[in-house]
C-alpha cells in the first residue's frame, strides 16, 4: 500500500483500537506460564498495552517494541503504563538488548511485515533474543483465499455492532505475493466515518513452521487459540509455540 509505513497503523487506529479489540485473560493467563523464573518478556508490537499492562500485573517483567507514539501513549495514560520500558522502532528488527525466555507477538502482526524476507527476519531476530529454552509465542489467521471474488477484491459488511455503528471492509488481494491491501470504514455512533488502512502479508502455518526452522527454533506445540482450544482443520486461527534449543 503506498505511502504504508510502520508507524501507519498506529497513527490512524490508536483512537479506536482499545474499542475494537477487547483484552483476553486467556491469552495473559498462557504468557504468564511461560515468562520463566523470575518472569520475563518482550512483546513485539506492545502498542496499546492491552496484554502488556494485564502482564504486568500477574508479575511479569514486560518490555515492548513499538513505532507507533500514538499507540504507546495510549498505553502510558493507562494505570501501569508508564512503568514499562518500550523501545521505538520496527518490531521486526528487534532491536533490543539482552536475552528473554518469553517474546511473543499477537494479534496477526507478524503479518504487517510485509514481505516473507522480512517476516523471516524477524523470526531469525527473536532467536537471537531468546534464551536457550525460551519460547516465541505468535497467534495467526488461517487465511481463507475463498473470502475474495474472481478479481481477487472483497467488499463486504464486516461488523455490525448497532443500527449505527458498523464496518464495511474493501480489500484487494494480491496471490502472488500473498498481499490484502484493505481499507475498513468505520462508521461511529456518533454519524462519522473513519477509513482504517490495513496492509498485511500473510502465511500460511506450514510456512511460519519453516521460517522456524531457519531461524533454529522448534515448533512444540499449536492450538486453535490461547485458551488451548484444538487446532484442526477447521481453525480460523492458531497460537503457535516455537522453542529455541537448550
Amino acid at each position: 500500500m503506498k505511502g504504508y509505513e510502520p508507524g501507519t497503523y498506529g497513527q490512524r487506529w490508536a483512537e479506536l483500537y482499545d474499542d475494537v479489540y477487547k483484552p483476553d485473560d486467556s491469552i495473559v493467563e498462557l504468557l504468564s506460564r511461560h515468562a520463566g523464573d523470575p518472569p520475563r518478556a518482550l512483546e513485539l508490537a506492545i502498542g496499546s498495552g492491552r496484554i502488556a499492562i494485564p502482564l504486568a500485573e500477574r508479575g511479569v517483567e514486560v518490555s515492548g517494541i513499538d513505532a507507533s507514539p500514538e499507540m504507546v501513549e495510549k498505553m502510558r495514560a493507562k494505570p501501569g503504563g508508564e512503568a514499562i520500558s518500550v523501545t521505538m522502532g520496527d518490531f521486526g528488527d528487534v532491536a533490543v538488548e539482552g536475552e528473554y525466555p518469553l517474546i511473543y507477538l499477537a494479534f496477526n502482526t507478524l503479518f504487517a511485515l510485509l514481505s516473507q524476507e522480512r517476516q523471516v527476519e524477524c523470526f531469525q531476530n527473536v532467536a537471537d533474543r531468546l534464551e536457550r529454552g525460551g519460547r516465541f509465542i505468535i497467534d495467526c489467521f488461517v487465511p481463507d483465499v475463498k473470502r475474495y471474488d474472481s478479481h481477487n477484491t472483497r467488499t463486504a459488511v464486516s461488523e455490525i455492532i448497532s443500527v449505527d455503528e458498523h464496518t464495511l471492509e474493501m480489500s484487494v488481494y494480491d496471490p502472488v505475493d500473498q498481499t490484502i491491501d484493505s481499507h475498513l470504514v468505520r462508521r461511529t455512533e456518533s454519524g462519522e466515518s473513519i477509513v482504517l488502512p490495513v496492509a498485511i502479508r500473510f502465511a500460511w502455518p506450514a510456512e511460519l513452521d519453516l521460517m522456524a526452522r531457519l531461524a533454529g527454533l522448534e515448533l512444540e506445540d499449536r492450538f486453535g487459540w490461547y485458551d488451548l482450544r484444538p487446532f484442526n482443520e477447521r481453525s480460523t486461527s492458531h497460537m503457535s509455540i516455537y522453542r529455541k534449543p537448550d
